[in-house]
């Protein structure tokens, strides 16, 4: 199921249809123009939840195959939000926007919550499903009678996915379709960046199709940079603040980003915070200047706060420092897709991240700043960092005893037993605050934390694990959030994709934050008073025999002395090529 190359040049398609020997004809229809858009598109994989309306793509495929030619790999899984999330988490860890073809209307809605998240993530992708236009009615051609019986969307398939995606549309005719899916491709990668559905109807698909004289290899998304004029302007406001401080969120996405923002951290002696919605690595957990999660307070004492790649730096939105100048760093940092947002910045530098932070090092180094200019306020930060480390490390003291076992002890089992190019997808939701507090990472893009709607976590660590097959991929989640996902097929695509990754349970036998609210909206109510709960409790499975069908081993943990071994021997199952499952029952 792995590719067959790959090659700058286009591939041109010939007329159709060509004769190959005996009654087997090569066909050059709608499927070969859509497949040849993404030839040129430089789309790596096309991931598959089928359906009746692709086998004219699934033609072009097996004649790519026996061709010997160059293009994308595809995959065939079980499930729409498994596809559409392995999409994600190959594009998070390689920047490269992938395919997913669905099935009319139905698996659009099936996939719907994984597309919105691509949305909100801003991860480009390309969307596809299909539907009929003539429902049998033409003599010349059957479409299948499913298409009249239950599949049509009154105006479209595309209505039902315009709200979560940043463009919806249909090809019009067959002569439009390969431009139409270049175009959509293209579109997908300007900023802001998202999904781009097309509904191409299966007529258009079995339609002959000529390709144009000349194609091009589409190129890439051209990255931007600030006006000079306020990169100065900015360096002129750091270099001479008496207390800068930093925080960002989804930077990391861009592995050049780190380095980058390390490099400008030393230059002003600022802390680095990773606050409460941090999305990726976004610095060295073990740097002197990594802060810790606390954002908010450390920014009410702050002259100067630069966000960088942050959506919601505080909350509530209004809780902002009063006496700070706020600049804001980002490709896109005002979201059209969020119903309220506030950074209260008073400068934007709306540009490519790691471009932007070289260009203020740039300025700062022409100012005079040196390491040395910054070294009390480096050191000050320094002993905070190593404060904060002192006061992590006693919290799990007093925790690692503990039986059942306590979060903290298992995040520092994760911290100590995992190597140091581990990837970690989170999806746990009470616990993720001390993930991120706990949790060492020191790499670009070690943490991805999946977002919109739960039951994702698995599709994401499959797909990151594509892009990533060197690296062990770690997926952290709840007993609660593990349920909202397509658990079987997940695991199916793991075992036929050989996608091997290890997923720990964090299994508090409860959705804590549904108690959490419950709790906080009528603390003296009745439920509290009587300990009488709704929405909360979870008779789960045993999560560690899930695996069994496919010959994935599991382990059931309560005590912690076991952490360690039952990890250790996960990881090594991993690197055999096998998913684990670690069902980690905990005491909160």
């Amino acid at each position: 199921m792995r590719g067959y190359g790959r090659s700058n040049a286009p591939f041109t398609a010939a007329a159709r249809p060509v004769t190959l020997g005996g009654t087997v004809k090569n066909y050059h229809d709608g499927g070969e123009a859509i497949l040849e858009a993404f030839r040129n598109l430089g789309i790596d994989y096309i991931i598959s939840s089928p359906g009746s309306e692709w086998s004219s793509v699934w033609e072009a495929l097996a004649r790519q195959k026996t061709g010997n030619h160059p293009g994308p790999t595809y995959f065939d899984v079980w499930h729409e939000t498994t596809a559409v999330d392995m999409a994600i988490g190959y594009t998070q860890m390689t920047g490269r926007m992938q395919a997913v073809l669905l099935h009319a209307g139905a698996g659009l809605l099936q996939g719907a919550v994984a597309v919105q998240a691509a949305q909100q993530t801003e991860v480009p992708m390309l969307v596809m499903s299909g539907e009929s236009l003539s429902f049998g009615e033409d003599p010349d051609f059957e479409p299948g009678a499913q298409w009249y019986r239950s599949l049509s969307v009154v105006g479209g398939p595309q209505r039902l996915i315009e709200p979560v995606v940043k463009h919806a549309t249909m090809a019009t005719s067959p002569y439009s379709l390969y431009e139409t899916v270049v175009r959509c491709g293209e579109l997908a990668q300007r900023q802001p960046c998202g999904p781009v559905y097309i509904n191409v109807p299966v007529e258009h698909m079995v339609h002959p199709w000529t390709a144009p004289a000349k194609m091009r290899r589409v190129p890439l998304a051209p990255k931007s940079q600030p006006m000079q004029a306020d990169i100065e302007a900015l360096a002129d406001r750091l270099a001479k603040a008496a207390n800068p401080v930093i925080e960002a969120q989804s930077a990391g996405k861009d592995p050049a980003v780190m380095p980058a923002l390390v490099a400008l951290a030393e230059l002003l002696g600022a802390g680095v915070f990773e606050g409460s919605s941090t999305t990726h690595a976004n610095f060295p957990k073990d740097h002197p200047l990594h802060q810790g999660a606390n954002f908010d307070a450390a920014a009410k004492d702050a002259d100067v706060v630069l966000l960088v790649a942050s959506r919601n730096p505080w909350y509530p939105p209004r809780n902002r420092p009063a006496g700070a100048f706020i600049a804001a760093i980002g490709e896109n940092p005002i979201k059209g897709h969020w119903v309220y947002q506030h950074l209260h910045a008073d400068m934007y530098l709306e540009a490519d991240v790691a471009t932007t932070l070289a260009l203020l090092c740039q300025a700062l180094v022409a100012r005079g700043v040196t390491a040395e200019t910054h070294k009390a306020r480096r050191d000050s930060r320094a002993k905070a960092h190593d404060a904060l480390q002192a006061s992590l490390r006693a919290a799990e003291a007093t925790r690692a005893a503990l039986r059942p076992v306590d979060p903290l002890a298992l995040i520092a089992a994760l911290r100590k037993t995992m190597p140091a190019d581990a990837i970690y997808v989170d999806e746990t939701i009470v616990h993720s605050p001390m993930v991120r507090n706990h949790l060492g990472w020191n790499l670009p893009q070690s943490y991805f934390y999946t977002y919109g709607g739960l039951g994702q976590g698995i599709g994401v660590a499959l797909g990151v694990k594509l892009a990533a097959p060197q690296r062990p991929v770690v997926l952290l989640i709840g007993d609660g959030s593990l349920l909202y996902n397509p658990i079987v097929q997940g695991l199916g695509a793991s075992r036929d994709c050989n996608l091997p990754i290890l997923i720990v349970v964090f299994n508090n036998k409860k959705y804590q934050a549904m108690q959490n609210n419950h709790e906080r909206y009528y603390p003296d109510g009745i439920a509290v008073g009587q300990k009488l709960w709704h929405g909360v409790a979870i008779n789960g499975p045993d999560y560690d025999r899930l695996g069994a069908p496919f010959d994935f081993p599991g382990v059931k943990v309560d005590d912690p002395a076991a952490l360690k071994p039952a990890l250790a021997k996960g990881l090594a199952e991993v690197a055999a090529g096998r998913t684990a499952i670690v069902n980690v029952v905990l005491n909160r």
